[in-house]
């Protein structure tokens, strides 16, 4: 018999586990006067707030946020953000934006302890393969079905995690809920 997906993408207080949010940047221009400063185009925008309004409806709300420092991922964090009612400032990282997933998963166990809700807003291939990484293969049929049909730019995940950040691994995090971008 399988695990059962995981109960609930709601964050309840006296909820052990926490949740990791990972986001590929929305739709980006195509030039700028470098590969860092692109910007979002307006779909971007618009596929960034629509990522928002639908975090927030399921009930997650990020208490830190680790962000490339690159212009599109930081834009597509202020528009997410403001639509899913966030007020956590982003922590703009750039190996976020050059690191590959080992690299991001130990900036992910640096997250402080009592990070009940990290958002992590980065590039592909870096964020589909951490998802597809963390994943422990048990959790919501549905989401796992999504993020395999790709983590085109705006997609969102939701895990649940029961370890401590710090000891987060490979196949660590149920997968338990997918927004495919776009």
């Amino acid at each position: 018999m399988r695990a059962p997906a995981c109960q609930s993408v709601r964050v309840q207080e006296n909820h052990p586990s926490r949740r990791l949010v990972l986001v590929r940047h929305a739709e980006a221009a195509q030039s700028a006067g470098s590969d860092i400063e692109r910007a979002l185009t307006e779909r971007g925008v618009a596929d960034a707030a629509a990522a928002g309004y639908w975090l927030g409806a399921q009930g997650v709300t990020a208490t830190a946020a680790l962000v490339s420092a690159a212009t599109r991922a930081q834009l597509t964090f202020e528009a997410l953000s403001r639509a899913a009612g966030w007020t956590v400032p982003a922590e703009p990282d750039r190996a976020v934006y050059s690191g590959e997933p080992e690299t991001v998963l130990d900036l992910i166990r640096l997250a402080d302890p009592a990070t009940a809700t990290l958002a992590v807003v980065g590039h592909n291939p870096t964020v589909e393969s951490l998802a597809q990484l963390l994943d422990d293969g048990e959790g919501d049929q549905d989401a796992v079905l999504g993020m395999l049909g790709g983590f085109v730019a705006g997609s969102v995940a939701v895990f649940e995690v029961a370890e401590e950040w710090a000891e987060l691994g490979w196949g660590g995090a149920r997968l338990c809920a997918f927004r495919r971008g776009g």
